[in-house]
């Protein structure tokens, strides 16, 4: 049985393969693997420092706001979902992180966390959609409670 040797050199050869070109300059993108876990770096470095993650995002934009703008960057709003559900965030993530409160509309009566004394009691809703009632001093106060 003869072993082709060029097996042993493929995965060589797939880390020359480009991924496109460099925004920051006329580089080429080519993918590195650290610590098990893998980016895109720019040829020319050290001379250009441009990465950019290869992990997929888990945030998709549904569909920006027209006129609206986010009170930290002054960017557009849009309305994304997450691995939590719907939310209202700004367009220059990540360099932006603002996100839209949701209990802004809400006019339920505030009580204050039996436990602290200084949060209020708040809805929350967790990843499965299933709705309590959390202290707003979290993580001081890990208060939780039931609807009821």
């Amino acid at each position: 049985m003869k072993i082709d040797q060029s097996l042993f050199t493929a995965g060589q050869h797939a880390l020359n393969e480009a991924y496109g070109a460099c925004p920051m300059c006329d580089g080429e993108l080519r993918i590195k693997y650290v610590n098990k876990s893998s980016f895109l770096s720019c040829s020319n470095y050290p001379k250009c420092d441009f990465t950019q993650s290869t992990k997929k995002a888990e945030v998709s934009t549904l569909k920006v706001m027209d006129g609206s703008s986010c009170p930290e960057c002054s960017s557009e709003l849009a309305v994304k979902k997450g691995r939590y559900g719907m939310f209202i965030g700004c367009t220059s993530f990540p360099e932006c992180h603002y996100i839209a409160s949701q209990n802004k509309n809400e006019s339920e009566d505030v009580s204050a966390c039996p436990k602290c004394n200084k949060g209020n009691l708040v809805k929350r809703q967790n990843k499965f959609g299933k709705t309590f009632i959390a202290c707003d001093a979290y993580p001081k106060c890990k208060h939780i409670e039931n609807p009821g």
